[in-house]
């Protein structure tokens, strides 16, 4: 079981500010854990789409082959910009 948490406007957008999320067979890296969340359809398959998602394992920023393991913390958020 991993846990999932969500920010900014993705946090709006899936309803959800996280979850828990139990690894499926295969499923070992950031990537991995993104592409089953988007095969949900419908807001979870915009999470493919963003451009420049950010994400974080542990508080650390990561990239999509980032290794992701049971009692992981995955974190999503979309980039920003300032003014």
């Amino acid at each position: 079981m991993i846990k999932i948490l969500y920010f900014a406007s993705l946090r709006e957008k899936l309803g959800t500010s996280g979850e828990s999320l139990e690894l499926p067979a295969g499923v070992n890296d950031v990537g991995g854990v993104l592409a089953t969340l988007a095969a949900r359809g419908g807001e979870w398959a915009s999470l493919a789409s963003v451009k420049n998602l950010k994400s974080a394992v542990n508080q650390d920023m990561a990239r999509h082959d980032t290794p992701v393991k049971h009692g992981d913390e995955v974190a999503f958020f979309p980039p920003v910009t300032g003014g």
